[in-house]
Formats: structure tokens, sequence, C-alpha cells
């Protein structure tokens, strides 16, 4: 199977696993399908129909009545392992508008709301700079707002890499004025004005490049069967789940976990969680 796998051209593998994609998360799929999501004749969609079928025979029949394909009884993912995270991203991705509602392999989107978050005014042109710096190995010249201080500062700071908190977007970047690597939010960085090379490797920089293992657990306060629900929750194997994170971001880690806390100070059914390594 991966022998034949390695001889398809990669559009014809992509157009494969739509397929799949489609049988297993709506059950059936036919060439208007593939006609709409990818722009192919109804030849090259029959085609594609045709080859699945010779890859994977039983994982979908003909219905005549609905004149579609569908998921066969005894169905087998052969070119993709269903993934409840992609789906979901891809569904959040519309709502959001981030991904456009032709470009989802979705067929029939399900309602969806979620919490809402503060839009975080990241300038593009920035984001242009910081990244463009990265990719070229330079510093920037930066004019910053710290809460520390409380007028803005300009600062040569050399960005290496982008990282986000689950809230906010930063760049993790060697600072030339307090000679120490840090995080930067992106948008804090009020204007750009001048560029040179960086003579900092991102190497040197241990918080970034060292993880931290986190185990948790579900509050011992918590009853067995609550605590099993809070086990599957969080995908725990053993009544403990292990979640990996650069040491530079430990501290976000911590605080959007609700661990950043002594555990006694808010209710078991609140907290939920524990971490069992601290």
């Amino acid at each position: 199977m991966d022998n034949e796998r390695s001889e398809l051209r990669w559009g014809v593998e992509q157009r494969l696993e739509f397929i799949e994609f489609r049988l297993f998360w709506e059950g059936h799929v036919n060439r208007s399908d593939l006609m709409d999501q990818f722009g192919v004749s109804v030849n090259q969609a029959s085609n594609d129909l045709n080859r699945y079928i010779g890859f994977a025979p039983d994982n979908m029949v003909y219905d005549k009545s609905a004149r579609t394909y569908v998921r066969g009884p005894e169905f087998k993912p052969r070119f993709l392992e269903p993934d409840a995270s992609r789906y979901l991203a891809q569904l959040r991705s519309v709502a959001d508008g981030i991904l456009d509602r032709e470009d989802s392999w979705i067929a029939d989107l399900p309602p969806y709301a979620s919490a809402p978050t503060p839009v975080r005014g990241v300038n593009p042109v920035t984001l242009r700079s910081v990244v463009g710096a990265i990719r070229r190995s330079e510093a920037i010249e930066v004019k910053y707002q710290s809460l520390s201080s409380p007028e803005p500062r300009w600062r040569w700071i050399a960005p290496h890499a982008i990282g986000f908190d689950g809230f906010r977007w930063h760049t993790r970047a060697f600072c030339l004025t307090d000679e120490a690597f840090k995080d930067f939010l992106l948008s804090r960085i009020l204007e750009i004005r001048g560029s040179r090379e960086s003579e900092v490797p991102s190497a040197h920089d241990g918080d970034w490049n060292t993880e931290v293992t986190l185990e948790i657990g579900p509050h011992p306060a918590l009853s067995e069967t609550q605590a099993k629900v809070i086990a599957l929750d969080y995908g725990m194997r053993g009544g403990k789940a292990k979640i990996k994170v650069r040491r530079a971001l430990l501290y976000y880690a911590l605080r959007r976990l609700g661990l950043d806390t002594d555990p006694d100070a808010r209710k078991p059914h609140d907290q939920q969680i524990v971490l069992l390594n601290r």
C-alpha cells in the first residue's frame, strides 16, 4: 500500500484523502463534491472515486436511491488518520472567518459558537518585519510599550521565533538593551525603524530550546466518577496526562491551565486538575 501511495501525484493523493475525509465525517461522497472542491472534470472525479475503490474496496458502496457513495460497514481509513482536532480546527477557522467556507472539507457545518476573546491588534506590517528579521537573522529597532515603564522606549531586539500563549501573539527575541532573551508582545511594538545583522544565535536561548513536561491529574478531592470524567476530558491514561511545553512558555501554560496558583485556593470542581510534578 505504501509503495502504491508513493507513486501517486500529490494532487491525486489529496483528492483521495478528501474522499476519505468526507466518508468518515459525513458518511457519503459523490463526484460533484470533488468537482466543487478541486475544480476537476466529471471524468476526473469518476476516476478518483474508482481509484479510491481500488485502494479500499470495502470503504464505500454506491447507494442507488441516494445516487451517492456511502461509507461501508467495514470502513477503515487508508489515506488519513481521523483527527478530531483537525475537524474542530476547520470548524473554528470557518466560523472565525480565517478559512473560506469553500476551502473547508466539511460539507455540512454544524452550528458553532465560542467564548469571545478580544481581538489582538497586531499590525500586519509589524508582523512582516518581525518574520523577515527571523528569516534573515537580523536585529530590528523597535519602539516598544512595556507595562514596566510609563512611556514606550526604542530598543534593539533580535527575534528568532513566534509564540502564542493562548490569547496573545509574541516574538521570542534577544533584547540587546537588557542583554537577555525575552518575550515581546507583537501588539505592543508600535514602530520599527531599522535593521542590522544579528550576532546572537537562537541556539543560545536555553529557555526556548528546552522542553519541560507537565504531569497533570484530576483534583484529589473529586469523587471517583468525577475524576474519571476529568481524565476523559484531558485524555489521561493511568490517572495522569503529560503535556510538553517550551520552558519559555511555561508561565503562560500554567496560567492557562489554572495551575499557577495553589490548587486549594479554588473549589475542586472549579480547579478540576492539579500539577503532579510541581
